[in-house]
Parts: C-alpha cells; structure tokens; sequence
C-alpha cells in the first residue's frame, strides 16, 4: 500500500478529532476541521454508529495517522510489542514513539511528523556521530541526536535554538548544540497521544 497523498486534513475528519498532522496550521482558525468537523463524502453528515470491530477498526488507523506509518510497518510494530514483556498495547505506543521521526518532531526539531520524516529521509540527523535517514530507526536510552553540520545553518534549525520547546520527560535538548538525548524509556504517562491501545490489541488478537 502506498503512502497517503490526499488532502491531509481530510484524515482529521474521518477520525472526528484533531490529530494535528499539519503543524502551525492545526493551531489557527483556518484548520478545516473547524469549520467542518463531520466525516468528508457525501454522506459525511450522516454517519452511523459503528460495530464494536469498527470502533477498534478506527482506533487503530488513527495511531496509524498520527505516526505516519503504513499497515505493513504498523503490524509489523505490533508483532514486536506482541514479543516484548509487559503490556502489549502500552509496548505498542512506546515502540512508535522511539521512533527517529517521531524523536525529532518531540525535540522540537520539526513542526509536524511528517515534516521530521522528510528532514530524515533527507539526512540532516545523526545519531550517536552517525548519520542515519530511516524514520522508522528505533532510537535506545543514551543515544544523542544531532543536526548535521552543514544542516546547522538552515532558517529551520535557527527557529529550533531560538524558540526550545518543552519535551516529554524522556527527552532533554541543548538549543546552542542542536541536539537531543534519550534519557529514559518513555512510560505510557509520558505520550499524549489520543489513542486507546487496548482496542488496537482487540482486534488484532480477533
């Protein structure tokens, strides 16, 4: 399945809720979530209530949307978290919030998902001295997260040591550096995002 091309805000309609995959824009009056808040389509208005397996269903492609991830790598997230001691739904979130994109957004690095994973993909990051461009690499407790020297000078990354931004507590920054370290484990109190786990495990254990 190939990645999502349509109009972004769309996919904040179909889940009924603000998933701020735009950065700035989520934040002003001019979101169009705000002024049409129902389903897109020409039945948007006019949604019935959905079965228990479309509740989970939703569920599981709003943590979808959120991190930016293809149903392919979702599942193959959730088979790992499946692997791992401890919850399988709380290990499922964690394991997407370690993610290199998702870290890079977190520092403040970039105003949205989707605008970190490009900056991956694009390499301007490194990780322990070493450059790395996979979104999806999972980032460990102690690893250092720096932008590039020849990255350093970008409008972006000036924006970033200029106004820091407040992170969750398993990050810490230093703005003059333009970097980032993993300083512990994220616990599930620690990510806010709006997603209800235990459905996720619901229906793929069906």
């Amino acid at each position: 399945m190939a990645r999502y091309t349509g109009a972004t805000c769309k996919l904040c309609r179909r889940e009924g809720m603000k998933l701020f995959l735009k950065s700035d824009k989520c934040y002003t009056d001019k979101c169009p979530f705000a002024k049409r808040s129902y389903a897109p389509g020409q039945h948007g208005q006019n949604r019935k209530k959905l079965s228990n397996y479309g509740v989970q269903l939703r569920e599981k492609q709003k943590a979808k949307r959120i991190y930016g991830v293809l149903e392919g790598q979702f599942r193959n997230t959730y088979e790992k978290a499946e692997k791992l001691r401890g919850i399988t739904g709380e290990n499922l979130i964690k394991l997407l919030e370690m993610r290199l994109d998702n870290a890079v957004y977190r520092l403040g690095f970039a105003g949205s998902r989707k605008e970190a994973r490009i900056l991956v993909s694009h390499g301007h990051f490194l990780v322990n001295g070493k450059k790395v461009d996979i979104p999806s690499y999972q980032i460990s407790v102690n690893d250092v997260i720096n932008v590039r020297e020849k990255s350093k000078g970008s409008e972006k990354f000036k924006t970033f040591a200029e106004n820091p931004k407040t992170l969750p507590k398993w990050l810490e920054a230093n703005a003059e550096k333009l970097e980032g370290k993993v300083v512990a484990q994220p616990s599930r109190e620690d990510i806010d995002v709006p997603v209800n786990e235990t459905l996720i495990v619901e229906l793929y254990s069906k």
